[in-house]
């Protein structure tokens, strides 16, 4: 699709980057279930691997169903290059890599999943790394936060588990002020409702488990590259600006421009830490996305409808969708997300802890599990299980309370999923 920017989302979502199968005429791209590929001769293996050529090596670096995969989601995002890998955390890594050295810092919104927190604060340490948690509400205090050894910027479009939209055009503006990248996870939004790298992101990652692939059957990751970044003004970032010596000295940005990060994510990334995405997972991803579109359409309308519902509901003391006009971001809506604020949102009940165990155990349609952004509706005590690992204060910061529910709403019909709520929040009272 040489043309394909001049297509609108829901043709690109089934079109960008596949074509059919030269061998074969497959209309659907196959699943390339191989290790390696045969080298046409020895001075093809050698360009290869000296990335004088773009090619095949080895399924840990490359792979032509993940292939089709990177460019679709790179496409949908308006990136110029995407490296895929085994998983969201993956991905956060896989960002990170280039950019990192022992001693080094990101500065970090305090409204994360969990699981994003503790990767932050606990396991990064043992690279060296650190991060320092801010409320991206208090831009000065975003400000503040960033010192000389800070290189990246990260926050998520739309939070989980409370549906908080971040004000990308703020954040970003602080991070062109001081020379970094901004780090987006676009996971709870998707491509389809918010577009990071349109608001000055540099880098969007995705777990490709969530909306993307949309049926709960296996994980995935994204790094998306706006290739906007000049990697070579100033010193900060030499894995993509200095030589390499692991390839007699080339210079990643020097030598590949705008998609720099992207071949050093493959080069470099993939090669030593190994994160690759497996093609079966690429495949169903690839299906997923097909109907992203409408998917996210059923979501949007049926999170607005359940969370009015539920606002009015006398066992809810509040819901924080950010859709309801009485959202404090819904004024963001609009301008960050303006095809709908998503599917994922929290209810925090009259009767704390065990209100919400009951609550959470009485759902029928409902499925208690670890996910979001299935075709199913899903549902999860956030304080007892995602978040666990954080203190109170990190579980209230992040909208998981001990006294919050998070809902990710379905494509299931609406009014099933309110009588099942509210037959739920009766017995949750008793």
């Amino acid at each position: 699709m040489s043309d394909a920017p001049s297509y609108g989302f829901d043709t690109l979502q089934i079109h960008a980057g596949a074509r059919p199968d030269p061998a074969t005429g497959a209309r659907q791209t196959p699943i390339y279930q191989t290790t390696a590929y045969v080298f046409r001769d020895a001075d093809h293996a050698a360009a290869l691997f000296n990335l004088q050529e773009v090619g095949y090596i080895y399924s840990r670096l490359t792979n032509p169903t993940v292939a089709v995969l990177q460019e679709r989601i790179a496409t949908l995002e308006g990136g110029v290059g995407a490296v895929c890998c085994s998983s969201g955390h993956a991905a956060q890594i896989m960002a990170l890599f280039p950019l990192m050295a022992p001693g080094r810092n990101i500065v970090a919104s305090n409204r994360l999943y969990g699981g994003t927190i503790t990767q932050f604060s606990q396991t990064i340490k043992r690279f060296g790394w650190s991060a320092t948690f801010v409320d991206f509400d208090d831009l000065d205090a975003v400000k503040a936060a960033i010192d000389d050894d800070t290189r990246a910027i990260f926050c998520e479009a739309i939070a989980n588990p409370g549906g908080y939209i971040t004000d990308l055009d703020a954040i970003s503006a602080i991070a062109d002020d001081a020379g970094l990248p901004l780090i987006v996870d676009n996971t709870s939004a998707t491509p389809y409702l918010c577009r990071p790298i349109e608001h000055g992101a540099t880098l969007v990652v995705h777990s490709t488990t969530k909306y993307m692939t949309g049926n709960g059957t296996v994980t995935g990751g994204c790094v998306v590259d706006s290739g906007k970044f000049d990697w070579s003004a100033s010193d900060k970032f030499p894995s993509l600006s200095a030589p390499e010596p692991a390839y007699h000295g080339l210079k990643f940005h020097e030598t590949f421009g705008p998609l720099a990060f992207t071949f050093h994510g493959i080069a470099i990334g993939l090669r030593d830490l190994g994160m690759t995405m497996n093609p079966q997972a690429a495949h169903y991803t690839l299906m997923g996305i097909e109907t992203l579109s409408l998917r996210m359409q059923r979501h949007v309308e049926n999170a607005l409808t359940v969370s009015k519902w539920l606002e009015q509901h006398d066992a809810v003391d509040y819901v924080t969708y950010a859709g309801l006009p009485s959202s404090p971001y819904h004024d963001r809506v609009d301008r960050i997300c303006p095809k709908g604020a998503g599917g994922l949102f929290t209810v925090a009940l009259k009767g704390g802890y065990d209100a919400c165990v009951k609550f959470v155990d009485s759902l029928e349609i409902f499925s208690h599990v670890a996910n979001l952004g299935d075709a199913r509706s899903l549902v999860i005590h956030s304080a007892s299980t995602t978040h666990r690992q954080l203190t109170p204060e990190q579980q209230t910061a992040a909208g998981a309370g001990p006294n919050v529910v998070r809902i990710s709403i379905g494509i299931e019909d609406a009014a099933d999923l309110i009588a099942d709520l509210d037959q739920a929040l009766v017995k949750s009272q008793a």
